[in-house]
């Protein structure tokens, strides 16, 4: 499935930066080279999280159960460019998942656990997905029993597909059929799903070029090395994991560690008996990390380096690392979309500078417009939101707009959102605000859009609000954050009852519930008050919200 149009084939191809090669092409070098060599680790809790044994898999097994799978697929029907919409935790059949589906011609389509029934039946439909690969239980939820009742609604569906099944597949013959498929480094390699002002999941297709890309600009500016061993901390389903470590590891080969859920004594014993050398991490993760009782016990003396995205890290946080076990750090930013900002010690070696600043890539003039082969290709503006003019002078803050060849090429079958997120140079609208820094750097501002960041998940507003207010006892609604220690944020909801109905926090989560939503975006606060804080216009004034309640936590 191609989506880039051929001008951008055409330009992106004969600047040098998209080939031929493909992810499958990346890893099957890499089981040439080691077939013996250990290269896929399941997370040590998966009997409690699946009722199966860990196992470590190498090069040569890994490759083979690809094969296999690929070739179970196609027996049910699997057909070129057929989406697959996935939905397990982090395990190897996970990660062998995404090369056996684009083996056996199809895309996959990641999601996270949390999601229920509103989030897939939205994504069944938009894609006309052929099938769904799930577990029958996970956590206390039936997501077979879920996964029946989004076939019954999406005729699309023919299959649903356990992991029972798919461990079985990948133990079937090789018989070389697949070879007769052809892979285009230009085919979607996956479609992920990105939450932010819209109140439905926006797809974002990105192609092998896309992602080599982007993996080629992560090697050339974290302090990572092919052959590392990687781990996940978060999900394998978004650009967190997928483009910081699982793609590092197709390309540059390694051992890859799955972790889920996130859990500080698990994530600890592995990155110390995998002797893990590099991995993304969110700056709650590494405050805990540094903070915890034992932390003098800790033996880290093989992780090199991390990237840590999210939110900007704590100065406290990365000296201490690098005093305590020289671990070095990369300060990331990206998106769902494509877009990504890497701030290295090789380009920013100093550690105060490093935390809050990004190279200005594409600025006129500036040592970035030819640093590299690969980044002199990335364009990076910022525009005032309201004039949309280019700020340029220092300490002025704007929309960041980005170019690049590992951009989107527009959201998935909506021409209607990717017509006001790119502009008519290809600049694609981040949403975020930047700030013009010294030297020719930029440093991130805020986000601009009304999103709730919870563990690393993007929280509509918008949708949440939407939900609520077809509770019959609620009048108006508006969500925003509010600050967690260990998650970052989480929902906060300030609820106008109906007349003189009453409601209280249990009532409204039962009611999201039965509506199917994902348990993360369920409102952990609540807040009655008489009106709703709005502009002339109508629309929700967040600011007051968000004074109003950190007056009420005392911040």
């Amino acid at each position: 499935m191609i989506l880039a149009s051929q001008e951008s084939i055409r330009e992106w191809t004969e600047k040098g930066v998209w080939g031929r090669k493909t992810l499958i092409d990346y890893f099957k070098e890499n089981v040439a080279k080691m077939p013996d060599v250990l290269c896929l680790v399941d997370p040590p809790n998966k009997e409690t999280l699946v009722g199966l044994t860990p196992e470590r898999l190498t090069y040569r097994e890994l490759d083979r159960a690809v094969d296999a799978t690929a070739e179970g697929l196609i027996a049910k029907g699997i057909r070129k460019d057929d989406i697959i919409m996935v939905q397990l935790p982090n395990s190897w059949e996970l990660a062998m998942l995404y090369l056996a589906i684009t083996r056996a011609g199809g895309t996959i389509s990641p999601m996270p656990m949390q999601w229920r029934q509103s989030e897939l039946e939205f994504i069944a439909k938009i894609t006309e997905a052929r099938a769904i690969i799930t577990v029958e239980e996970f956590g206390g939820f039936q997501h077979m029993e879920q996964a029946r009742k989004i076939q019954s609604k999406s005729p699309s569906i023919k299959e649903i597909i356990t992991l029972a099944e798919i461990r079985e597949m990948s133990k079937g013959d090789v018989t070389g059929l697949l070879d007769k498929i052809l892979i285009d480094a230009n085919d979607v390699f996956t479609l992920c799903w990105s939450s932010g002002t819209e109140a439905e999941p926006k797809g974002c297709p990105l192609s092998h070029n896309n992602w080599i890309f982007l993996s080629s600009f992560c090697y050339e500016t974290a302090p990572i090395k092919p052959g590392d061993n990687l781990i996940t901390a978060g999900p394998l389903v978004n650009m967190a994991s997928v483009g910081t470590v699982y793609i590092e590891w197709l390309v540059g080969g390694g051992k890859l560690a799955l972790h889920h859920p996130f859990d500080g004594p698990t994530f600890i014993m592995q990155l110390m008996k995998e002797e893990i050398n590099y991995t993304l991490l969110v700056p709650a993760i590494v405050n805990a990390l540094l903070k915890h009782p034992k932390v003098d016990s800790f033996n880290l003396s093989k992780m090199r380096a991390i990237t840590i995205g999210a939110a900007p890290p704590s100065l406290w946080s990365v000296e201490d690392m690098k005093r305590r076990w020289g671990i070095d750090f990369a300060n990331i930013w990206g998106q769902n979309e494509g877009t990504a900002n890497i701030a290295g010690p090789l380009d920013i070696p100093d550690l105060a500078m490093r935390i809050d600043h990004f190279p200005h890539y594409g600025k006129q003039g500036s040592k970035w417009q030819n640093v590299s082969s690969i980044r002199r290709h990335l364009q990076l503006k910022l525009l005032d939101p309201l004039t949309g003019k280019e700020i340029t002078e220092l300490g002025g803050v704007g929309e960041l707009w980005y170019k690049g060849p590992n951009v989107i090429p527009g959201y998935f079958k909506r021409p209607d959102i990717t017509k006001k997120a790119f502009d008519d140079q290809g600049f694609f609208n981040t949403g975020d605000l930047f700030q013009i820094k010294d030297n020719d750097f930029i440093g991130f501002f805020d986000r601009t859009k009304d999103i709730i960041i919870r563990g690393g998940f993007n929280i509509s507003a918008q949708e949440v609000e939407n939900m609520l207010l077809g509770n019959p006892k609620i009048l108006d609604a508006a969500a925003i954050a509010i600050p967690d220690e260990t998650l970052g944020e989480k929902v906060c909801v300030y609820i106008v009852p109906k007349g003189e109905e009453k409601i209280d926090l249990e009532e409204i989560k039962a009611f999201m519930k039965e509506k199917g939503i994902a348990v993360y975006k369920i409102p952990e606060r609540l807040e009655i008050i008489n009106a709703i804080p709005r502009n002339p216009v109508g629309k929700i004034l967040k600011k007051v919200l968000r004074e109003d309640i950190k007056k009420k936590l005392g911040m």
